[in-house]
């Protein structure tokens, strides 16, 4: 039987509740120096890294229960939530990243497709110079959208066969479009 404690900012408590907040304490007390100098590997803003040490311990704290039933160490677990969670803020903090104004490109006014011309000249220059493999895995996904499993399946090869190709494809492509405009090109 669970005994309802009084809590002046959380109302009745039981002492389930209280024994689960000193096990976090515990777990907080053991493992929170190491888990911030963890995080500091891996950020060099200190705020940061406190707030993702936090975000762990709040995710441990709901599911502490499973946690302290399991019996295994508990550290790894923290550590490998700890590591989501600062990757999880990075890819956030670089969605919302934006392009200030005086860095992006200003278009013409009229150029009468003569832009968009060149540029499919530039793609198709580009293309030619890929190897066959790798430039039916790009003509496939991107031109066909089809995703990278039905391309393993027409082309007899494994999804990972299809992503590298596709990665290297992109980046000669890249490569070959920046270097032919590179002002040192004309």
């Amino acid at each position: 039987m669970t005994t309802v404690l009084p809590h002046p900012r959380l109302g009745a408590r039981t002492s389930d509740d209280r024994a689960s907040d000193e096990a976090l304490r515990a777990l907080y007390r053991d493992h929170a120096a190491a888990l911030l100098r963890y995080a500091q590997w891996f950020t060099d803003d200190p705020a940061a890294a406190e707030d993702a040490v936090q975000e762990t311990f709040l995710r441990a704290w709901r599911h502490l229960p499973r946690l302290l039933a399991d019996g295994r160490p508990l550290r790894p677990w923290l550590r490998r939530v700890l590591r989501h969670v600062m990757i999880d803020a990075d890819r956030l903090a670089r969605s919302h990243r934006e392009t200030p104004h005086d860095t992006m490109p200003v278009e013409g006014a009229v150029d009468g497709g003569y832009d968009s011309l060149l540029d499919r000249g530039l793609l198709a220059v580009a293309l030619r110079e890929l190897s066959p493999a790798h430039r039916e895995v790009l003509v496939q996904t991107y031109y066909r959208d089809a995703p990278a499993d039905r391309v393993a399946a027409q082309l007899g090869v494994p999804v990972g066969t299809v992503r590298s190709r596709l990665h290297y494809a992109l980046r000669a492509v890249r490569s070959s479009v920046a270097l032919a405009e590179a002002p040192d090109a004309l």
